[in-house]
């Protein structure tokens, strides 16, 4: 399952620390909608909601930054950006995991084939 796209609504059901770790957890952009009405798009890297004021860290859209948005100026969190692990998860492990064990069972037929037998030939 992917957020992408969801705009949650703070409220009793969801709260506010709750979507910042959804979105601290995505893997895109997200639209910060600020209390007073503007915006900020931007990846968020960073969050501290024990701090004495809670904030968020983040990198806007063309990579400036890093901003600092304290909770108290958040009014929700979308997530507007693509989701770049949606559904590749699994996929990429496999595919990671097959080409290290490819590049192991290279490094090692390679070594053996390169080792210096030594003075007494073996």
């Amino acid at each position: 399952m992917s957020l992408e796209g969801w705009v949650p609504q703070i409220n009793a059901y969801t709260s506010l620390r709750e979507v910042v770790d959804f979105a601290f957890d995505y893997r895109g952009n997200t639209t910060v909608v600020k209390r007073d009405g503007g915006e900020v798009v931007g990846y968020i890297f960073n969050r501290d909601a024990d701090a004495p004021e809670a904030f968020i860290q983040l990198f806007d859209e063309r990579g400036d930054g890093p901003f600092t948005i304290p909770y108290r100026d958040i009014a929700t969190i979308k997530f507007t950006g693509k989701d770049t692990a949606a559904g590749n998860s699994w996929k990429a492990w496999v595919e990671r995991k097959e080409e290290e064990r490819a590049l192991r069972a290279a490094a090692s037929g390679a070594d053996r084939l390169g080792r210096d037998p030594g003075p007494d030939g073996g």
